[in-house]
């Protein structure tokens, strides 16, 4: 794992920056709301909590940010809309949910697209993150720092899942974006996308007889109490994007960007440290509340999204796919 000055360094190029802050934008006390849309007991909320209590403390309220889980600012969608408007200051992300203002985002969740964790560490704090951040700069996005959504399980109510044919006719809720929908319609389910906010309901109601998500969010969500089956595909890993407004982001004195930045690296640091700690006892808490785990032929359903990769290198281009390629060796 990268240091908290590599990532600094790589991911954000944070002096440059500062020094072409337009100084009549600043303001001496900056207000932030920051949302997301998981549960307060997710580790998402608090690394959030902590960052936003660093910040507030160590600027002196300069710059006080207030958190709200649960989609209280609204889904992933309404929060990146938001960002661009100005009218929600700062969101932590799963990064594909980007795709809708810059397709090329989806890189990060290409199915298979990395086999540890730490390759994807790797590829964001340095020349991939730097890539990815400037797109979203350009759209009036800042990017804090990259956090972590993590590998993406399969669940279902129907039948373990063990091999792509397993996914037949299964009616699956996935995030709205190209890729993912093509992925699972690449696989033979029957994918359609749906707010997250929406799912516990949907999945109770046997709108949908599956979902795809990281364990942890499959526990905080209590998705056991709608699901049966958890089949260990980790088809994906996401990253989580802490993001905040340019507009505001460019009110906030040079000193306490630096700070933001600093904060921002070492929650997440400890966000990715909880993530990781939590895994195992995650599948004995599920087991305990009578989900079943299986493993799967990864080999076959690498082997089925490939043509996923084929049909997105006109979207990613040669460039972002060498960068991608170089930290997947």
């Amino acid at each position: 794992m990268k240091s908290p000055t590599t990532l600094i360094k790589g991911g954000l190029l944070v002096a440059s920056l500062l020094a072409f802050t337009p100084l009549a934008a600043l303001a001496d006390d900056v207000s932030i709301r920051l949302g997301h849309v998981l549960p307060e007991s997710h580790s998402w909320h608090n690394a959030a909590t902590g960052f936003a209590e660093e910040v507030n403390s160590r600027t002196e309220g300069r710059v006080a940010i207030e958190v709200f889980p649960s989609g209280q600012l609204g889904s992933e969608k309404e929060v990146i809309e938001g960002l661009q408007f100005g009218s929600v200051q700062a969101g932590l992300i799963g990064s594909g949910s980007f795709q809708g203002i810059e397709p090329r985002m989806g890189i990060i969740e290409m199915p298979y697209a990395w086999s540890a964790r730490d390759q994807a560490f790797a590829a964001l704090d340095g020349d991939l993150g730097v890539a990815l951040a400037d797109m979203l700069d350009g759209k009036g996005i800042k990017v804090l720092g990259w956090w972590e959504n993590g590998f993406r399980n399969i669940t279902n109510n129907v039948h373990p899942v063990e091999k792509p044919e397993d996914l037949a006719g299964l009616k699956i809720r996935v995030t709205p974006d190209k890729v993912r929908l093509a992925t699972f319609e690449g696989l033979g389910a029957e994918p359609a996308p749906l707010s997250f906010g929406e799912l516990y309901s949907a999945l109770q109601q046997g709108l949908f007889d599956a979902q795809e998500n990281p364990l942890a969010i499959i526990y905080s969500a209590s998705f056991f109490e709608v699901q049966k089956y958890v089949s260990l595909s980790e088809h994906i890993w996401g990253a989580a994007t802490l993001t905040m407004s340019k507009s505001v982001w460019d009110k906030i004195l040079p000193e306490d960007q630096a700070i933001v930045i600093e904060a921002a690296t070492s929650w997440g640091l400890k966000q990715r440290g909880m993530v990781a700690a939590a895994n195992d006892e995650l599948i004995a808490q599920l087991e305990a509340k009578g989900m079943q785990f299986n493993q799967v032929d990864k080999a076959a359903f690498i082997a089925a999204v490939e043509p996923i990769w084929e049909s997105q290198k006109d979207v990613y281009g040669e460039e972002l796919l060498t960068i991608l390629n170089q930290y997947r060796k």
